[in-house]
């Protein structure tokens, strides 16, 4: 089981409150485990208290201030807001996850959200989190967030996504920082196109000894043959410059560069049960798969899921 989630949830009205619960299992939930939390370390995510197969993905209240069009606070713990792909595989245009979702942006963040619609067009909001994956802080600071939705047509929206903060254990001077960029375009009635850009960087990071750099592209295809048929082509490119965010062979410090193709069709059996066969094959600089041996991979999967 890759992942099953039960999800309690209410919109704040205006000038009331609202809530979100969302209890995750299964192997994804080994993977995004926030520290603080469970204690599972995100880079084992198959060891020691990394098993734990359950994780309190999303845990926070909202408050929609009767401000304008509605100010809206929410406290707790939620999914990030980096990326175009989510935890959940349904909502995502593949059935694996990409290079960028896995070690180029954080899972989750604890602490204070604010977002404002100033109109259809233009959208933002800040963040003031424990920072990357952390229920508990690990440090005296905070880190900081910053997102703006602009649609500008109904076939063209983007976001621009800002972090900056310490990260590391007990240092509040090694600020980590992080700019991603997602983009949807609909150039025709049955094609999507999606793009996200990512760029972070960190000084001085004890894993490796100095400072690190990471960036990436991810691009998808889409195109809906039918109501019941689809399919996705994504192709990626992760440069880990510093072998900061990546390991070979579980030895970190080691440049890499990762590259990705996958397809993936898919086939709405009901209207809440979705089928996707896949194809993907990865490639790195370095010979990370199969104990070190291959610089390639190969993968076929079959993805089922349903929503009740």
């Amino acid at each position: 089981l890759d992942l099953a989630e039960l999800v309690f949830s209410k919109d704040a009205p205006l000038d009331g409150v609202g809530y979100k619960l969302k209890f995750s299992a299964g192997e994804t939930a080994k993977w995004i485990h926030s520290r603080g939390l469970s204690g599972a370390p995100l880079d084992q995510p198959q060891s020691g208290e990394g098993t734990d197969a359950f994780d309190v993905t999303e845990a926070y209240v909202s408050y929609l201030a009767p401000l304008g069009k509605g100010l809206k606070f929410d406290f707790g713990k939620f999914v990030t807001y980096h990326g175009a792909e989510v935890i959940e595989a349904r909502d995502d245009l593949n059935y694996s996850r990409s290079f960028l979702f896995n070690y180029a942006i954080p899972f989750t963040h604890t602490g204070l959200r604010i977002g404002y619609a100033f109109s259809d067009v233009l959208n933002a909001s800040v963040h003031v989190v424990n920072g990357w994956d952390n229920s508990t802080d690990n440090n005296a600071a905070k880190t900081y967030g910053l997102s703006i939705g602009y649609t500008p047509i109904e076939a063209i929206s983007t976001t621009f996504n800002f972090m900056q903060g310490p990260e590391q254990d007990n240092n509040t001077s090694n600020n980590r920082f992080l700019f991603d960029w997602v983009g949807i375009i609909k150039p025709m009635k049955k094609t999507t196109i999606t793009l996200n850009v990512d760029y972070g960087r960190e000084p001085n990071v004890p894993a490796i000894g100095g400072p690190a750099k990471w960036s990436g592209i991810a691009g998808y295809v889409t195109y809906d043959f039918t109501d019941k048929y689809s399919a996705t082509v994504r192709g990626e490119y992760f440069d880990d410059q510093n072998g900061a965010r990546t390991t070979v062979n579980g030895v970190s410090g080691i440049p890499q560069r990762l590259t990705e193709v996958t397809v993936t069709p898919q086939i709405k059996l009901a209207q809440n049960l979705l089928l996707r066969p896949e194809y993907r094959h990865d490639h790195s600089d370095k010979q990370s798969f199969d104990s070190g041996t291959r610089k390639d991979q190969d993968t076929i999967a079959l993805g089922v899921m349903y929503t009740w």
